[in-house]
């Protein structure tokens, strides 16, 4: 089936993963900039990373037949350091009119600390002055629930925060209806060890329904796989769920979202099995 792969770091990816990931049906990637296992020492080399999201990676998905698109920021494991998320925030702008750049993220928390907090408030009010949508990392393990609690609060300090044009991504089985209820859209993100199994996912669906929600695989430089998204098809048809109720998730539902930003072009979908 084909399928929109919403949140891929395909920078610390190889190119078998590319040909692996277009031959099982993926049209189009998002690729949000993240923390690349170290912290980055000055905001020129946040520099050469957009450029690598927005100049070299959109041609290297191209020769695979997949579209490319980003989202940039400073990720949240490197929010605590205040004058640096500044300056790389007041880079950000010069980037956003690039073709394939669909918003701000992924923005969010880690630690749930302060200067954390207002790292993420700089990130949301640079995407309100810029009309950009929003792409979330909520943290890891015992911090999951506070967190995403208190990245909600923040985005709703924002008069002018339309929940419909944000996903907070990462959600488990005790966040998600605090997302829901909320007006956001989410991710469940299928990882082998951490975050949810394919399993859970569709467990998650069959509790709360399908609607805002998508499943992504977060593929990066650690213990993750490209080929998550279709593993949940094959789980869900296992399961004996329709073809149609698998393809919202994984190809309509990014259409919805995505298709808010104008730079967007929905990909046509061409095989269902």
């Amino acid at each position: 089936m084909d399928y929109i792969e919403m949140h891929a770091h395909m920078v610390s990816r190889t190119t078998d993963d590319y040909t692996q990931m277009a031959l099982m049906g993926c049209a189009a990637i998002t690729e949000p900039a993240f923390w690349a296992g170290w912290d980055r020492s000055t905001a020129d080399g946040f520099d050469d990373y957009f450029r690598q999201l927005t100049e070299f990676e959109p041609k290297r998905a191209a020769r695979f037949g997949i579209k490319h698109y980003t989202w940039l920021c400073l990720n949240p494991k490197e929010g605590e350091e205040r004058d640096l998320a500044r300056a790389v925030v007041r880079r950000i702008p010069r980037y956003l009119d690039h073709a394939n750049v669909l918003g701000i993220g992924e923005i969010g928390l880690n630690r749930v600390t302060r200067n954390e907090i207002e790292t993420f408030k700089d990130h949301v009010a640079l995407a309100l002055e810029h009309h950009q949508m929003i792409l979330i990392h909520t943290p890891h393990l015992e911090d999951k629930h506070k967190g995403t609690r208190t990245i909600i609060e923040a985005l709703q300090s924002f008069p002018n925060m339309d929940p419909a044009r944000v996903s907070i991504d990462h959600a488990e089985e005790h966040t998600i209806e605090m997302i829901l209820d909320n007006g956001f859209w989410t991710g469940l993100t299928l990882y082998p060890q951490t975050k949810v199994s394919v399993a859970r996912a569709v467990d998650i669906i069959e509790m709360h329904g399908a609607d805002r929600i998508y499943v992504d695989s977060a593929c990066d430089w650690g213990h993750s796989v490209p080929a998550a998204v279709p593993q949940f098809v094959m789980e869900m048809r296992r399961r004996g769920h329709a073809d149609t109720l698998a393809r919202k998730i994984v190809w309509d539902n990014p259409i919805a979202f995505l298709g808010q930003c104008p730079k967007f072009t929905p990909p046509v979908f061409a095989h269902a099995v």
